[in-house]
């Protein structure tokens, strides 16, 4: 159990605010002052008042320099950074044209984002950090355990680009995966081309071999994980990046379980797609068990409460995201898992950069606190009259209020915004940094034709609360604009698993009457500018498919690949809408 974030303070004494704009400054002047000879640094238009107040100041000055970034650094995006990475693209690629690009030096890879929307990924270049944070909690991906530790982690990547030096000749390659991959390569320092000679390595404490990483079949990769966890009965914690990823690998699984409990019984590896090489090396490693095939026989594949439990006696914690869009997957995960053991996130952040540890003294699940580690993290008033550009410094927190986080960055970042929305809960007592929780995106809620939006929050609280009273075990779901008739209004696409609930009708008036808590829906409501949302069911595996589909279109990290709380991929919603069975 969690305790209650009690010990969280409302406000700063001034020896603590002092403290915490020491440390604030000491690791902001830490990312700016050698990201500051960057290329993008010293050419992008953004920053060229900056420059020219540096030219008149005595940049030496670490006051005079701080003052400078904070009068004249304005708030960044996406696309004032595409030009610049762009030229990791081009062909050839020299590595003199690259060399300090945002940060000192050459990256170790390109992060790819993982887009939800249906637009392009975003790339991001990923700098080796000091050896001695490497490994620091907050980039750490797999956690200690005294037991097995279940984490399905692919180390494949979708592109490699060969930067030339001058002669001409020799070449370095740069990997183009999703952060999670790129951390995971650097910490145990493995390099792509000497992959093959790992191809029979097994890693200490994990149930999966490092053959497992590399295979790219969406489908099989599931598959052998599930395979090697199930045979073996240590697992003490499981961890997937996302909670909704967790129940897509438990639906192969159960739809998988005979063939799952015959191999292992067997000792022999499935035939798979695309295993090539690979199918050797995880021989090796995988032989005959008899009695373990023996035992899942008379558990029985996922369903009953506490199954997670059965299958692994051992197993104490489960690690992985639960807020957001993951949270349709919650009541599926509670109730396999059963109550025995422990959940917490693995922390906040994005591809741009990491933000936030669990904060346990608060909710692990949902409290943050934010480090500044692998980046500065200032805010964005949600609700404030002033400009958009007044930008906040993590004293000036109120609490209650609504942020969104503007990120400089450690590989280069200036005052970048991420569109996220987060809510402010208080400052440690220890330190003073902020403790947070994740709200929402703040540019991704349906804006409908008649001017009302609803939050991702508050569309996905109401499909759960819906679902847990009337519909049934939420898989899945997603929202679409459903312009069938007029006003358009709010479509929901669900998938569950199992039976449907007898009243499940009785989902949609709930569903309305949750969202008209917002006063902007309930207005546009009365004055005849919306209708009721609609709930229509997906068949099985839907979502899964849309996983596996996205995975090998954008090439990100199959435990990476998310599903939209709001979906706006006009190909994606009509591939889903074939995919309804029954409407509400």
């Amino acid at each position: 159990m969690f305790r209650p974030d009690t010990d969280l303070l409302h406000s700063l004494s001034a020896e603590l605010s002092q403290r915490l704009k020491d440390l604030l400054d000491q690791a902001l002047l830490g990312f700016i002052r050698p990201n500051s000879v960057s290329q993008f640094a010293q050419h992008a238009s953004e920053l060229a008042s900056f420059r020219e107040a540096m030219a008149q100041r005595n940049s030496n000055d670490d006051a005079e320099f701080l003052r400078s970034f904070r009068e004249f650094i304005p708030i960044t995006n996406y696309e004032h950074y595409r030009p610049f990475i762009a030229k990791f693209f081009t062909t050839p690629c020299k590595e003199s044209d690259l060399k300090n690009m945002f940060a000192p030096g050459l990256p170790y890879c390109l992060a790819v984002s993982s887009t939800t929307s249906g637009k392009a990924p975003k790339t991001f270049p990923i700098y080796r950090p000091a050896s001695h944070l490497l490994h620091h909690p907050v980039y750490l991906s797999l956690p200690n355990s005294e037991g097995s530790t279940l984490s399905p982690s692919s180390l494949s990547f979708g592109q490699a680009l060969n930067m030339y030096f001058e002669d001409g000749h020799s070449s370095k390659v740069l990997p183009v995966c999703s952060v999670t991959v790129g951390f995971l390569r650097m910490q145990m320092n493995w390099d792509l081309e000497h992959d093959k000679d790992r191809i029979d390595l097994w890693v200490p404490g994990k149930t999966d071999p490092y053959a497992i990483s590399l295979v790219k079949s969406y489908r099989a990769f599931f598959i052998l994980n599930a395979l090697f966890a199930l045979a073996d009965r240590r697992v003490t914690t499981i961890r997937f990046l996302f909670a909704s990823v967790f129940v897509n690998f438990l639906q192969y699984v159960e739809d998988d379980w005979p063939l799952l409990v015959d191999c292992i019984e067997k000792g022999i590896i499935p035939d798979m797609e695309n295993l090539d090489h690979l199918r050797e090396p995880l021989q090796k490693h995988f032989t005959p068990n008899p009695l373990r095939a023996a035992e899942l026989r008379e558990i029985g594949p996922p369903g009953i409460q506490g199954w997670a439990v059965r299958v692994w006696p051992d197993l104490k914690k489960f690690i992985g995201v639960t807020g957001g869009f993951a949270a349709a997957s919650v009541p599926k995960v509670t109730h396999v898992l059963g109550p025995s053991v422990a959940m917490q996130s693995p922390g906040y952040g994005s591809s741009e950069c990491y933000i936030a540890m669990p904060y346990f003294n608060g909710d692990p699940n949902t409290d943050y606190k934010v480090v500044p580690v692998d980046g500065v993290t200032e805010y964005l008033d949600v609700h404030s009259n002033e400009p958009s550009e007044r930008v906040l410094s993590a004293w000036e927190l109120v609490i209650g209020g609504h942020y969104e986080p503007v990120l400089t960055t450690r590989n280069g970042l200036w005052r970048y915004r991420i569109g996220d929305v987060v809510t402010f809960k208080g400052f440690a007592p220890d330190d003073g940094l902020p403790v947070i929780s994740y709200l929402h995106r703040r540019d991704s809620s349906l804006e409908l034709a008649y001017a009302s939006t609803c939050t991702e929050s508050q569309l996905t609280n109401a499909i759960v609360s819906a679902s847990t009273r009337w519909i049934g075990q939420i898989i899945d779901f997603t929202v679409v604009a459903d312009d069938r008739d007029t006003p358009v209004t709010y479509g929901y696409l669900v998938e569950i698993g199992g039976e449907i609930g007898k009243d499940a009708k009785m989902a949609t008036q709930q569903t309305f009457e949750d969202l008209m808590k917002n006063d902007e829906y309930h207005i546009a409501f009365w004055q005849g500018r919306a209708r009721k949302p609609t709930i229509r069911i997906v068949e099985k595996g839907t979502f899964t498919e849309y996983r596996r589909q996205k995975c090998d279109k954008t090439k990100i990290s199959m435990g990476q690949v998310k599903v939209p709380i709001v979906l706006s991929d006009p190909s994606c919603k009509e591939w889903l809408l074939q995919k309804v069975t029954m409407e509400l």
